[in-house]
């Protein structure tokens, strides 16, 4: 896969006295997204409708004999497509971005569903769509919004890796093991790209291959080795962290967007589900 958006890349490589979000903020305000799809990923509404023998529903029971709706999380939310797709399932979904102006976006998206989201099965119906401002390192915007470490059944990882320099994967990993519930089961969905790039054109997008998602999320904040062409070096260890995450499916989606493809049409793209073990 050849090197995708390197204009995108050029302004990362020159930070100065920038910090990465500030930048993703810029680009945001110059509307130079071209990682924005405007529409959801098919791969994420079909694993919604595929895989439910492991995801199950969005309503969930409590103690007591009473139900509730399950909590999703989509951080590095852009305009909130994915979010609207999640609460169209029943799930209440809460997109995190740090950008002012993706929020704008995720408001004039509302704007299009009024005051429902049309649900997909009538008898769980929809959730509601927060969208909360905050760096997804920090644990600040979690309290503001009123909410617990590790209270989402279910988080949804799409371009949010693949945008983050590899020194913040551990970290990256870090978060998802605090965020995803553990009693109920919570999972995190990875909707996994680009697998194919040359690590070496750096990014972002950077290379992100399913060795490199293994090794983070099965051993959340600790240093994964890589080589010098920037590929991880897995199979070190095949020990699970203590507050690692397990996968328990891994596929390639039959549909997907475009980029995620070769040219003869070939799906490039992974799709993994992870819990705690």
């Amino acid at each position: 896969m050849s090197n995708l958006n390197p204009g995108l890349s050029e302004r990362f490589l020159n930070l100065k006295d920038k910090r990465p979000i500030e930048v993703w903020e810029e680009l945001w305000q110059e509307e130079k997204t071209p990682w924005d799809r405007g529409v959801h990923n098919p791969a994420l509404e079909d694993a919604l409708e595929e895989k439910s023998d492991i995801l199950g529903n969005a309503i969930i029971k409590i103690e007591g004999g009473g139900k509730r709706r399950k909590k999703a999380l989509v951080p590095g939310c852009g305009r909130g497509v994915d979010c609207f797709l999640l609460a169209s399932f029943g799930y209440d979904a809460y997109g995190l971005e740090y950008s002012t102006t993706a929020l704008e976006e995720c408001q004039k998206e509302a704007e299009k569903y009024g005051d429902l989201v049309k649900p997909r099965d009538e008898e769980i119906g929809s959730g509601k769509v927060a969208f909360l401002q905050g760096d997804f390192f920090k644990s600040d915007w979690v309290e503001k919004a009123g909410l617990e470490e590790g209270c989402f059944d279910l988080i949804y990882d799409y371009t949010f890796f693949c945008a983050l320099n590899p020194l913040l994967r551990p970290g990256w990993a870090l978060r998802h093991s605090q965020l995803l519930g553990r009693s109920p089961k919570g999972y995190l969905i990875c909707l996994e790209f680009p697998t194919t790039k040359d690590p070496t054109l750096g990014g972002p997008p950077f290379a992100s291959t399913p060795e490199a998602y293994l090794e983070h999320l099965s051993k959340p904040g600790e240093d994964i080795p890589y080589d010098d062409k920037g590929n991880v070096q897995a199979g070190l260890s095949n020990k699970t962290g203590d507050n690692g995450l397990v996968r328990v499916a891994h596929w390639h989606p039959e549909r997907t967007h475009e980029v995620g493809k070769d040219s003869d049409g070939t799906v490039r793209d992974w799709v993994s589900i992870w819990c705690h073990k």
